[in-house]
């Protein structure tokens, strides 16, 4: 009895061809089961790659908002736009806190407009804003309050806009998108371990007259789950490296299809909302933990499985 405990081998008698694990390769590694662990894989590392690009541009969002504000001249037939711009530049660059005040020319103003309106715009020809960014100091900000009255003064046609209102409305939808993500990320994770339950137990009924055998003359539950949680566990590995680098290389391309279109309008209106594209390290490592957390996840999900098979047996055939 003690021999039948301790002994690696899946089967009674000596060790030669002719043995029989008590999970048999076929069972377990099959495509399907593969196929299920990566495609659950890879949705959750493209959970986990969303939730970090969503996250990243918070933060951001952000930190832009904390270093920039906007100010907006409208267009009026008895204005002179480049005096004004002048003026609103001279005006704001006086407030402590401020660290630059920078006219948007005509060029990058068309830029601006072009996703829109079209490429070769006449900015003269159009009723278009024209706008000054002031760059402040997070640490120091200027008052606003007096310095959106004093452009007011100087140019009745400009309205400062430090873009506080809107922002905040973005973060915060940004936070909710990163709390479902982390729920769908969840979810996923749930279905792989129920998958994996369905898949264990369809090999325990495959093999459960070798079980019952084993188990009822003595073999130890931890050793009949150890050895379906170590053939779970390669399968696991092979499904979730899949379904790992198939992500990864997901997101390799959308960083290299976004960095070799980056100077393109429609690149740079995307950029403003979502950044480069890029997960960064964090994501990168994020990746690597859900493939082992996978992997870890079917080897304990199987085991715990067969151990409570292996209490039923106990419960449904008492000594």
């Amino acid at each position: 009895m003690r021999r039948l405990r301790s002994q690696k081998w899946w089967m009674f008698g000596h060790k030669d061809e002719r043995q029989t694990p008590i999970v048999p390769n076929g069972n377990i590694s099959s495509t399907a089961l593969i196929f299920v662990i990566a495609i659950m894989t890879f949705l959750a590392c493209l959970t986990l790659g969303a939730v970090t690009v969503v996250r990243d541009s918070a933060s951001s969002w952000q930190l832009q908002i904390a270093r920039e504000a906007t100010i907006q001249i409208r267009p009026d037939e008895e204005l002179d736009m480049e005096a004004a711009l002048d003026k609103v530049q001279v005006a704001a660059s006086g407030f402590s806190g401020v660290r630059d005040a920078r006219i948007v020319d005509k060029e990058a103003t068309a830029r601006l407009l072009e996703p829109w309106l079209g490429a070769g715009l006449d900015i003269d020809a159009l009723p278009v804003p024209r706008l000054v960014i002031i760059t402040i100091d997070p640490a120091s900000p200027p008052d606003f309050a007096a310095m959106r009255a004093a452009i007011k003064l100087a140019v009745p046609q400009a309205v400062l806009e430090d873009h506080r209102n809107w922002v905040d409305r973005l973060v915060t939808m940004a936070r909710t998108t990163v709390y479902f993500g982390i729920v769908v990320l969840s979810l996923v994770l749930v279905a792989t371990a129920l998958a994996i339950i369905f898949a264990t137990r369809g090999a325990m009924s495959g093999n459960g007259h070798i079980i019952e055998v084993l188990h009822f003359v003595g073999a130890e539950g931890k050793f009949i789950a150890n050895e379906f949680s170590r053939r779970f566990f390669m399968t696991g590995v092979k499904g979730a490296l899949a379904g790992g680098l198939a992500a990864l290389a997901l997101f390799i391309a959308v960083g290299v299809w976004s960095a070799a279109n980056r100077s393109t309008p429609e690149a740079d209106q995307a950029a403003a909302l979502f950044g480069n594209f890029a997960i960064g390290w964090a994501g990168y490592t994020g990746v690597l933990a859900i493939v082992i957390l996978v992997a870890l996840l079917t080897a304990e999900t199987t085991r715990l499985t067969v151990l409570r098979h292996l209490k039923g047996l106990d419960r449904s055939n008492p000594e």
